[in-house]
């Protein structure tokens, strides 16, 4: 199964497949879809990125593969280098904040960290200083696809992409969105329904991505949301998308090592138990629901605070959740599709199911048609 734009990366069939796990980005590759490694969790860390990137390289037999960056042109911002960016920031948050997360914590029981705790990582990559680092690693490799979220990436990087025949790619949640991304420069629009799992808008995938195939045209363009099977891998190519932009399903992937009690939570949450929050980053996100979540929703709840600041307000109590084994708090970013996972499978089997179920959806249409 092919489409023109998966045809000109080399892949056999037109899924991509975002994670922030390596094993599951090479798999992806691997069995023939393009896996995109999700850098958020990299922060500055140059080393650890480019190890990630190796590994993907060696794993995936040397299919294309992508990665995503963020560069967030709406954020709290400071003049700071990376070294003091955290501190600077951390400046920023208010007292009342802090002292809601600690009734949260005492009033539910989560211990403190234990002394030799690694499990924090402040800022990540949700600022411009930790973005450029980013891509500056990303830039010494092969890679297929640069990957944008939160925005039109700056016009030095898309340059800087092209000067390597690099494609850029950037979700977005409206018509105005994908157009003003097209005059940025960026190659391939991904449409991303408010089905989906992570930073998402407020239009439904089916409405939104026949509007964006619409108005950009013939530019390519990718449907995000709600596909975890092979009937919705068919109607992303029904309404015009060049493929899928896919990422809650891996979730329910055997490579993805996440702790056994979370995978759980995620196999028994159905489709309504996810919530568009600003909880975890700032910004609209859908998640799966957890009390920790609900809290934020309260009226009597501080209000969120902007991106990156409530990542940096809520990384310790996130921390304190898995040191506790508590993930009926902690949560995970995941779209409505989280619903339709029922069991932990291969890469392989779930790419393979994509497929399949979409051809015999397919063959369904053409009877009807024929009839």
């Amino acid at each position: 199964m092919k489409t023109e734009l998966s045809e000109r990366f080399g892949m056999k069939v037109p899924v991509w497949g975002f994670s922030y796990e390596p094993k599951v980005v090479a798999a992806i590759s691997r069995e023939g879809g393009m896996g995109v490694l999700g850098c958020i969790r990299f922060g500055g860390d140059k080393d650890e990125m480019a190890d990630a990137i190796r590994f993907i390289q060696k794993e995936s037999g040397g299919r294309p593969f992508g990665v995503n960056v963020v560069m967030p042109v709406s954020s709290s911002k400071v003049d700071a280098n990376l070294d003091d960016l955290e501190e600077k920031l951390n400046a920023l948050i208010p007292q009342e904040h802090k002292e809601f997360i600690k009734q949260f914590l005492d009033e539910h029981g989560v211990p403190p960290l234990p002394e030799d705790s690694e499990d924090q990582r402040g800022v990540l990559g949700w600022t411009p200083q930790t973005g450029a680092v980013q891509l500056d690693v990303a830039f010494d490799f092969d890679i297929a696809l640069l990957a944008s979220a939160l925005g039109p990436p700056p016009e030095d990087a898309v340059r800087e992409a092209h000067a390597r025949d690099i494609p850029v790619s950037a979700l977005v949640g409206r018509v105005d969105q994908a157009l003003k991304q097209r005059d940025q420069g960026v190659d391939i629009i991904i449409a991303q329904g408010t089905e989906a799992g992570g930073h998402t808008g407020e239009i439904g995938g089916m409405v939104l991505t026949p509007e964006v195939v619409d108005a950009i045209a013939p530019a390519p363009v990718l449907h995000a949301g709600g596909v975890a099977d092979g009937r919705q891998l068919a109607a992303a190519l029904a309404l015009g998308s060049q493929g899928a932009w896919t990422g809650s399903v891996w979730l329910a992937a055997a490579e993805h090592e996440l702790p056994a009690d979370l995978q759980q939570m995620i196999l028994d949450a159905s489709s309504s138990d996810t919530v568009r929050s600003r909880s975890l980053t700032g910004k609209p996100a859908r998640q799966v629901r957890t009390p920790w979540i609900d809290a934020w929703e309260s009226e009597d709840t501080p209000a969120p605070l902007p991106m990156p600041l409530q990542y940096l307000l809520t990384v310790e109590a996130n921390a304190r959740f898995r040191a506790a084994g508590r993930y009926d708090l902690v949560g995970t970013p995941g779209g409505q599709i989280v619903g339709a996972l029922k069991e932990i499978r291969p890469v392989a089997d779930i790419l393979a199911g994509l497929v399949e179920g979409a051809e015999a959806a397919m063959k369904r249409v053409d009877q009807i048609t024929s009839d």
